[in-house]
């Protein structure tokens, strides 16, 4: 398929006020995509009356604002001022909280690092399948999302925070981190709202931030008293770097830190499993294949960390899974200085939306884009024509450190509960994206567990 030119995409696509404001408030994720793809990559100015951000799709165009002229386009603006109630100045920020602690934290999200975490991370997981044996011997329904994000976090919690946080604290966390990821999506769609106007979710996110705080200070204070410098888990990590590097350790410093990275750690992975098992319903072919891709690599016994490298299908629907529904809807920044994308001038000061979901769905990149076909992914490197039209992690100095935990973390989670159990979709539906700090669908999936014949009899 031929590279579009320059002049191809450089005439701006403006979607009119009465046009773009009903679409989105129908379906944001979705009517903001299908803006993009419409434009066939050209930049596209959506008027929103005060408000009129650019959205940029073309990988030419995201290349220039994730990673050649990135320090034009910073993380500030109202789009992140939601985000910032909660996470704070830290890897999410920008400027010197940014470097600090991206400096502290990258050595613990290595691909070598979270290799040598692997079969620990295995270990728990399979712990978490004993728990899903009792909703399988009764017939219960279980939530597939909630479960995705239950087992994700105790991976998370025992492996990152060496067990400092509790089963029982990580579960009265979960749902708050849930609630603060969903409950911005008015203000994401309307960030020119004033705060001073209550909009809905505004009172949901400030208790669940709250509450947060309330779980989060006594475990920096906690591990302040202990001072084991030496510990290896996140927190300990954070207060020994802060100490070394400025002699003190700002625990509202910390704080957003670890409320950045627990989120970070977490909810890519546990939002692309949820959706994982709409697709395997919706697609039996791939479903059948998968299964038995494990079967055949795991033959019964307990999944290890080793069985990982043996399952390139999985990771092939792990790569069309994170294409078709990127955790990231959209990458917000703002243009500090005038410049030029595309040929568009771009004003300082102007909003710039990065669009993954529109992005993976060009069709000069991608052969049926809206087509879920793990097939694409043989040759990975044939798949993906511009080395920035698959941007799941985003991209440049800001990608997200927790993509090498994923890629170990998720097919861990998928071939446990493959080998075990037969899910079956009880609420087969078209799947809505609620929009927020991540993406998830707005619809509950009910999953029945039946037991795999092949696993009892081993």
């Amino acid at each position: 398929m031929p590279h579009p030119t320059e002049t191809s995409v450089s005439t701006p696509h403006v979607v009119p006020f009465h046009r773009a404001l009903p679409r989105l408030v129908k379906d944001p994720v979705t009517e903001l995509a299908n803006m993009g793809t419409e434009a066939a990559g050209r930049i596209v100015r959506v008027n929103l009356g005060p408000f009129r951000p650019y959205l940029v799709s073309h990988p030419d165009h995201v290349e220039q604002v994730l990673k050649t002229h990135w320090t034009n386009f910073v993380r500030e603006g109202m789009f992140w001022r939601p985000l910032r109630r909660v996470t704070g100045q830290s890897i999410l920020g920008e400027g010197e909280a940014w470097a600090s602690t991206r400096k502290i934290l990258a050595p613990l999200f290595t691909s070598r690092y979270i290799a040598s975490l692997a079969d620990d991370m295995a270990d728990i997981i399979s712990e978490c399948m004993l728990e899903m044996d009792k909703f399988a011997d009764s017939g219960r329904l279980i939530d597939g999302g909630h479960q995705m994000t239950t087992i994700v976090n105790q991976a998370v919690i025992k492996v990152l925070f060496g067990g400092r946080i509790s089963r029982d604290t990580a579960e009265r966390l979960a749902p708050e981190f849930a609630t603060c990821a969903t409950s911005i999506g008015f203000r994401l769609l309307f960030p020119f709202v004033p705060y001073s106007v209550k909009v809905p979710g505004d009172r949901a996110f400030l208790r669940s931030a709250q509450k947060i705080d309330e779980i989060v200070y006594p475990l920096i204070e906690e591990a302040k008293r202990e001072g084991d410098t030496s510990a290896k888990e996140v927190v300990s990590k954070l207060l020994a770097a802060r100490l070394e590097k400025e002699g003190h350790a700002d625990l509202k410093q910390v704080r957003d830190d670890l409320v950045s990275i627990y989120g970070a750690a977490s909810e890519t992975t546990a939002m692309s499993l949820t959706w994982l098992w709409s697709v395997l319903h919706d697609h039996p072919e791939v479903n059948a294949r998968l299964r038995q891709e494990i079967d055949d690599v795991v033959d019964g016994g307990p999944v290890r960390a080793e069985h990982v490298s043996r399952l390139p299908y999985l990771r092939m629907v792990l790569q069309e899974l994170l294409r078709v529904y990127p955790s990231a809807w959209i990458i917000p920044r703002q243009a500090v200085n005038d410049i030029e994308i595309g040929g568009m001038h771009i004003k300082a000061g102007s909003q710039v939306l990065v669009s993954p979901y529109t992005t993976h769905r060009l069709e000069e990149f991608w052969e049926r884009p809206n087509e879920f076909d793990p097939d694409r992914w043989v040759d990975e490197k044939a798949a993906i024509k511009h080395r920035h039209s698959f941007i799941p992690f985003g991209a440049g100095p800001h990608v997200c450190l927790g993509q090498h935990l994923f890629y170990v973390e998720a097919p861990l989670v998928i071939a446990n509960v493959l080998s075990r159990y037969r899910p079956e979709l009880t609420n087969p539906q078209r799947l809505t994206p609620l929009p927020g700090a991540s993406v998830r669908p707005k619809e509950k999936l009910w999953l029945r567990l039946h037991p795999n014949e092949r696993r009892r009899a081993a």
